[in-house]
């Protein structure tokens, strides 16, 4: 059983102390698009190790692990029968259901928010089309209020008022531009709806309740940086000063929508972007770490546990 509670352990952990280490890192100027992958890859590492605690539980003599932890002698046996096989059993039989029934909840959820999302989005765009002048993958509103957001779909949409292009230089309206486009090729929109999913189904721990807002902020600053790789840093922030902040539908990404203050400051005294080399490299770190960690602290419970039941 020692191994399970320590996966459990593991998972837990990593599902309250993640959001503080990944919000310190964006707030210190680290790269969003790695806070992005980090923040999806930790959540789905607790899942995977939520998941082989439970099922631990359920195997006879709980799996392989604990195979590998009788080879330690005496000692390990003394703390792994330290309770009753009845107690244990109906530990793992309450787990797996409590997994069912969360993995129940999520998938309920994920397709109900979806099908919400879909029936908002073609409602949005259904009028657009019959408002909006289109113009390449740009559709153009008659407003005064300089406006811009981002519909995902087959295909998604930038949605742009006229009051843009006359109250935004050209360079400025280069950069909302780009920034939305970033939007639907980085598929950010899915990556937010996930975050919603997963708050809707666990609002208990914090990784997965503050999923969604964080998401949203992340995104901006990776759809900001790529605006600025393609138009620059002054005209991404001079255009973000001018855009309205009120219109979008909630289905939208706006250039404008969150975390004005922190943006603005990065664009003012953050790091240039990086390369793209440098930036897969250190997703792929990021992911690998997130991974990884929850059975590092797996494994560092059970050398507690080992230590305080087992004295040299």
């Amino acid at each position: 059983m020692t191994v399970a509670v320590s996966l459990l352990i593991g998972a837990a952990l990593m599902s309250w102390l993640a959001p503080t280490t990944l919000a310190r890192r964006v707030v210190n100027g680290g790269d969003p698009l790695v806070a992005v992958v980090a923040w999806l890859t930790s959540a789905a590492a607790v899942a995977l190790t939520t998941l082989g605690g439970v099922v631990l539980l359920l195997l006879p003599n709980h799996g392989f692990g604990e195979t590998l932890i009788a080879a330690l002698g005496d000692c390990w046996s003394s703390v792994r029968h330290g309770t009753p096989p009845s107690v244990e059993a109906v530990s793992g039989v309450v787990g797996a259901l409590l997994l069912l029934g969360l993995s129940v909840r999520l998938v309920v959820g994920a397709v109900g928010s979806a099908r919400r999302r879909a029936r908002r989005r073609a409602d949005h765009l259904a009028v657009l089309r019959i408002a909006a002048r289109r113009d390449g993958e740009t559709l153009w509103l008659e407003h005064d209020e300089p406006m811009a957001f981002s519909l995902t779909g087959r295909p998604g949409v930038i949605v742009a008022t006229d009051g843009l292009a006359k109250k935004l230089s050209g360079a400025q309206v280069d950069a909302v531009l780009a920034h939305e486009r970033a939007h639907l090729t980085g598929r950010h929109h899915l990556i937010v709806a996930v975050g919603e999913a997963m708050a809707s189904a666990f609002p208990f721990l914090p990784l997965f309740r503050l999923a969604p807002g964080m998401l949203r902020e992340l995104v901006e600053l990776v759809a900001d940086a790529a605006a600025v790789r393609e138009c620059g840093a002054d005209a991404v922030r001079s255009a973000l000063l001018k855009v309205s902040r009120h219109g979008a539908p909630g289905t939208a990404l706006a250039m404008s929508g969150t975390s004005m203050d922190v943006r603005v400051e990065r664009l003012l005294d953050g790091p240039a972007p990086v390369s793209r080399r440098r930036q897969l490299l250190s997703c792929g770190l990021a992911g690998i770490t997130a991974m990884v960690i929850p059975v590092l602290v797996a494994a560092g419970a059970m050398l507690a546990v080992v230590t305080v039941a087992c004295p040299a």
